[in-house]
């Protein structure tokens, strides 16, 4: 019985010790007793650049830039329509040969096909019947001018004679022309006509094959020639850009594949109907080919408002180009320079750009503006 007792007090005295260590834990730890109070830094601004020698940066006075607006397009090499001209056989029959084909060059008078008809050989038929009605109606009126001269016809019979020679005459000058309008000769007689190209220029489209079929006038034209010496560029412009485009004045064309070449060439056209999907109006321009225009080949036209604007300029040194956007440097204190976002145009010759917005003309800027750049991110 003692011993049971003595091991409860000997329990009872551990426990006491192990509830006043954790009480003096308890009350060492600060998380426990009070919450600590956040500590806030203010970001500072990253438009703003402070430099220990700004005597290192020099700047540049943005000037009065004056110009007249301009809008980019882009255009579509296209056949001017007035010089195609379509390649057709008048008489049906058969293809017997092709010597030309689509996009082949060719020149005035050129065969390009021959084709054997049965109206051809109807039409040599009919010239020379005629020829021979007509001579057997020249000797006859020979005969009668004779007898009439001598009073054996009279001359009712006499004018009767007469008439129908000059109506066989008639026959042979018809059936003549009917040869020279199919393009056979009439003094050489054949079934097969060469039919030639009526101008120079390239075979934009193709109908007809070697050994196939043509009905004349009712098929479709068996080539079409274009004339590419002088094209059209032919370019969408939205109706709000209208404005920059009237007929006859000139516009720049310059060629995707070809940089550095511009050509120039009048307005000929501006389309009275709008594209009711996307609001522009076809827009035409006349130029002529150097040899380098293809029918079809993207270009970019360039149209010159009649209004000029007054912009800034700056040295291009002067605009840094971050995350899609342009910027400058502008002086904020003595030694600090702040970055503002520009909006830029076009480069003007030798080594300045126009800035469209962002700075007034007299607003000084950091002519170096990629060495104060690459300070700020040091």
């Amino acid at each position: 019985m003692t011993r049971f007792v003595f091991a409860q007090l000997a329990l009872a005295a551990v426990l006491n010790l192990l509830l006043a260590g954790c009480n003096q834990r308890a009350k060492a730890d600060p998380r426990i007793d009070e919450t600590p109070l956040a500590e806030v830094v203010r970001a500072s601004d990253s438009n703003l650049v402070t430099v220990a020698n700004p005597e290192r940066f020099h700047l540049a006075t943005a000037s009065v830039h004056t110009a007249a607006p301009e809008l980019n397009v882009t255009g579509v090499v296209s056949a001017d329509v007035s010089r195609n001209v379509p390649v057709i056989s008048l008489a049906s029959g058969r293809i017997l040969e092709i010597h030309a084909r689509l996009g082949d060059n060719v020149t005035k008078g050129q065969l390009l096909m021959r084709v054997q008809s049965s109206d051809l050989a109807v039409a040599f038929s009919d010239y020379r019947q005629a020829v021979a009605d007509e001579g057997l109606a020249a000797a006859q009126l020979k005969r009668s001018k004779i007898l009439y001269e001598k009073g054996a016809i009279a001359q009712k019979d006499f004018e009767v004679i007469q008439e129908a020679e000059e109506k066989a005459h008639v026959v042979v000058e018809t059936t003549a022309d009917r040869l020279k309008i199919l393009g056979a000769d009439k003094d050489y007689p054949s079934v097969v006509f060469d039919v030639l190209a009526p101008i120079s220029g390239v075979i934009t489209d193709q109908q007809v094959t070697a050994a196939s079929g043509t009905q004349g006038l009712a098929a479709p034209n068996a080539f079409t020639i274009s004339d590419l010496s002088r094209v059209w560029i032919v370019c969408d412009v939205y109706e709000n850009d209208l404005p920059f485009v009237r007929v006859g004045e000139a516009a720049e064309v310059r060629i995707n594949a070809y940089s550095g070449i511009v050509l120039k060439g009048p307005i000929s056209n501006i389309g009275s109907i709008l594209d009711p999907n996307i609001r522009t109006a076809k827009v035409r321009i006349e130029v002529n080919n150097p040899g380098l225009l293809r029918l079809g080949m993207f270009v970019r036209a360039t149209f010159h408002s009649q209004q000029k604007e007054v912009h800034t300029e700056v040295p291009a040194s002067a605009i840094v180009h971050l995350h899609d956007r342009d910027w400058v440097y502008v002086p904020q204190t003595s030694n600090s320079f702040r970055r503002v976002e520009v909006h830029s145009g076009k480069m003007v010759p030798p080594d300045r750009q126009e800035v469209v917005s962002g700075i007034r003309p007299g607003d000084r800027v950091v002519a170096e503006a990629l060495l104060l750049e690459g300070t700020s991110d040091q």
